[in-house]
């Protein structure tokens, strides 16, 4: 299978995950668009979703799924999301699509967060794909200092060139060069830098389940 047919495999097995009656939490990604066309077979089913980005929004809305402010939800029962990496804890880098920050949010007035990636995501230790951190543009480049003192490079996105702005009008620093042992506390540390808006490293809100699209079909992992 191609890897754009293992992901429509795992988008279409996270529908059981979805709690009938009940708003679903929504993330941002390739493997989430496969998800977002599967809901739509079943969108009679829930009131409708919380997204965690406007490109959700329109793909969800486009299909007919009603879309909530975040602001207007106490809790869900489920986020569905995809991830860059996936440890064998269940702790994830997110944020190759620049929506980190919101996909944190949302994920965290979920009850059970639901991961669904490709076999290629899964890693046995975080940091290989490059580390997306969301920023303050004018702490840019102190906070790049502090990840070259942790032996990391940190470099900004761009997109036609120039600074790449996020849905929340900030800027991402990718780094590479990192081996991520301990998540948690890494996530803790780098949140409280002055600047970082957020760091892509999902351990406070970690994965539940994580639906792993292989050769073999859709492999379950819980955490």
């Amino acid at each position: 299978m191609t890897q754009d047919e293992l992901k429509a495999e795992v988008g279409r097995a996270a529908l059981q995950y979805v709690v009938a009656g009940e708003i679903v939490g929504v993330g941002t990604g390739s493997t989430v668009n496969k998800f977002i066309d599967a809901l739509a077979s079943i969108k009679d089913q829930i009131p409708g979703a919380v997204s965690s980005s406007v490109a959700s929004t329109e793909r969800l809305q486009a299909l007919g799924i009603k879309v909530f402010d975040a602001n207007e939800v106490e809790r869900l029962a489920v986020y569905i999301d995809g991830a860059d990496e996936i440890d064998h804890q269940g702790f994830m880098v997110k944020g190759g699509g620049a929506a980190l920050t919101r996909e944190k949010i949302v994920a965290a007035l979920a009850d059970r967060f639901i991961c669904i990636a490709d076999g290629s995501k899964q890693v046995q230790t975080l940091g290989v794909f490059p580390l997306p951190v969301e920023v303050i543009p004018m702490a840019a480049t102190q906070i790049a200092r502090r990840f070259a003192g942790k032996g990391g490079q940190a470099t900004l996105r761009l997109k036609d060139g120039q600074p790449l702005v996020t849905d929340n009008g900030q800027h991402i620093l990718d780094v590479t060069g990192l081996a991520i042992a301990d998540p948690a506390a890494f996530e803790s540390e780098v949140n409280q830098w002055p600047g970082v808006v957020t760091v892509g490293v999902f351990a406070l809100q970690k994965a539940s389940v994580c639906l792993l699209g292989t050769e073999q079909g859709v492999q379950t992992l819980e955490f």
